[in-house]
This record gives C-alpha cells, structure tokens and sequence, in this order.
C-alpha cells in the first residue's frame, strides 16, 4: 500500500484526511509537533512526531516511509493570535512549509496537496469567490497561506512540483462515527464555541460585532463540513496520482450564514438555548466570506452532500457529548 505524509494529521482537519486516506487504500503517515494537535488523534496510521522546520527529522521520516505524496495541512490558523503576532505565523507556516518542500523534493517526493484558506481573497463583500478573485488578505494568517501558495508555485516551475491547493474557509461537522472531531485548545471556531455554551462549558457564546453590513450585522461565512472537505483532498491526491496539471479550488457551497444563524440553528438542531453575550469587532474579521466550488464539482467531480448546517453541527453535536480529548 502507498504511504502518504498527512502533515497536522493529529489535527482536527487532518485526523479527519487520515480516515479518508485509509479508507481510500492509503497509509497515512502523520507529522505533528502536536502544538495544537492531539496524539489521540492519531487512529488510521502511523505516528512521527516533529516540527516542520526541523529538516533533519523530515529527512529521517521521508526515507522512513518513501511516501509517494504529501497532504499539508500543518499550520497555525488563529486570525486573532496572527494579527498580534504574526512573526509567529512567518515563521511557523511559511518556513516550515518551504522546509517542508525542500525535503520532499530531496526525498523524490514531488507531490503536494496544500490546505490553503479563503482568508487569502481578503473582504469581497456580496461576491461569491472563485479562484480568479483578487488575494488581498487581511491578516497575517491569510498572508501566510497566500505565500505558502506562492512557494508552491516558484517550485513546481523550478523542480517539478506538482501540487493542487484547495482554499475554503469555516470547516465545521465531525466524523460521523463520532471517532475524531473538532477540539481546539483554546477553542476559537464557532460551532463548537456554541456548542461549550450550550452545554454550560462557558456562560455564552460572545458574538464579536454586531454592526457589520449585513442583514443581521454578524459576520457571514460559508460552512463546509469536514468529512466533504477531506474527500476533496482524496479527490486532489487522485488528481495528481493521473497526472494532471497543478490546480487551484475553492471548496465552498456558495451560501452563506451569520453568526447569529448559526446559533439559530444550533438552537433548533439540538433543542438548547445558545446564551449571547455581545463584544467588539476583532481586528482582521472580514464581513463576508462565501466561496462558490464551481471548478471543483466540475473537474474533480466533488459534491459537498454534507455540507447542510443542520448536518454539521448535528455531527458535532454528538461528537462534542462523547468528551472527546478533554478529559
């Protein structure tokens, strides 16, 4: 069987790949410095612990394993944390990931599947994104992605490296087996966010803005649940694996939700009261983002089946009453 080298596998999005991976025929192979990550994680594969700025300890795992590819998934990803210190997200997304890819390259290994964001278009208000969209990000989380992007790009021109990078933005939802699921420490997204409030973990969701242009002054994002989000970056792998062009997609549903839908929602999926508490805008939040996923349906045949608000925090739900990690 193929190794494939899920970096931030024993992340929330990764742990998620690494099922998909091993129930596509793969062996993934996971490289966490377990800094946001959970060794619990870790069920579908193999475990090698390291930072990605350590080329030594890639070197070791790439002649270990001889993947045949990697799913990047390694980074930082708190907007907040990268607006206060985004040195921190320079030198941890960026120089990892281009140390990342000079040790592939060494190891013989020329494929790449990135997990980029949408928070690398910047505020488009009332556009739907798609890949041609001008890249104007707003924090130093977007600006990281976007040059990760850009090391990709400047390699596969000079050695070959194939790649396909995939941009979305807010991932919610859970395994449907309730194996593995979204746990942040400390936790930033908002669906579990709501979830903690729901179930008396925190006294109230805080709702960061209210007097933003939209219809009910909250930010709108489009929600994409994990499961569909991974099956694309099988879909990628597969992509690459048939010798395909490098390829850029947006992986969204082109609809939209508020903070204060989302909590409406979770309210009637799990028949709970969500207690609000209202604070100020955050620095670097944009107004609006959706991201239509034309290209992806159209070329990799993607469908995001689960991706229904009522799915996704449905799934989380029941993944957030088994206790998961925090125990």
């Amino acid at each position: 069987m193929t190794h494939v080298l899920v970096t931030g596998g024993a992340g929330y999005i990764g742990s998620h790949a690494c099922k998909a991976l091993k129930a596509a025929g793969y062996i993934p192979v996971t490289y966490d410095n377990l800094s946001t990550g959970w060794a619990d994680a870790v069920k579908f594969g193999p475990f090698e612990e390291g930072d990605l700025r350590d080329r030594a300890r890639l070197d070791d795992v790439f002649s270990t394993y001889d993947p045949a590819a990697v799913l990047h998934f390694g980074a930082l990803s708190q907007v907040g944390e990268s607006m206060h210190d985004p040195g921190l997200y320079w030198d941890n997304n960026v120089i990892g990931s281009l140390v990342l890819c000079q040790a592939a390259l060494a190891a013989g290994c020329e494929k790449i599947v990135f997990s980029s964001t949408c928070a690398t278009y910047g505020d488009h208000d009332n556009v739907v994104l798609d890949e041609t969209s001008a890249q104007h990000p707003l924090n130093a989380y977007g600006a990281s992605k976007r040059a990760i992007e850009d090391i990709l790009n400047n390699f596969g021109v000079s050695h070959g490296l194939k790649h396909v990078i995939f941009r979305y933005f807010n991932v919610a939802g859970a395994d449907q087996d309730a194996e593995i699921g979204e746990f942040h420490h400390p936790e930033t997204h908002l669906v579990p966010l709501i979830l903690d409030a729901i179930s008396g973990k925190r006294d109230a969701l805080t709702v960061f803005g209210t007097d933003y242009d939209t219809p009910d002054g909250t930010c709108i994002r489009d929600y994409v649940h994990v499961t569909d989000l991974v099956d694309a970056h099988v879909l990628g792998l597969k992509w690459l694996d048939s010798g395909r062009d490098n390829r850029v997609f947006n992986l969204g549903t082109g609809t939209g939700f508020s903070v204060r839908e989302v909590a409406g929602q979770a309210e009637k999926t799990t028949g709970q009261t969500v207690p609000l508490v209202f604070g100020e805008r955050r620095a670097g939040d944009c107004t609006k983002l959706v991201s239509g996923s034309e290209r992806a349906q159209a070329e990799l045949g993607w469908n995001p089946k689960k991706s229904t608000l009522d799915q996704m925090i449905s799934d989380a739900w029941r993944w957030h009453q088994t206790g998961h990690y925090d125990k």
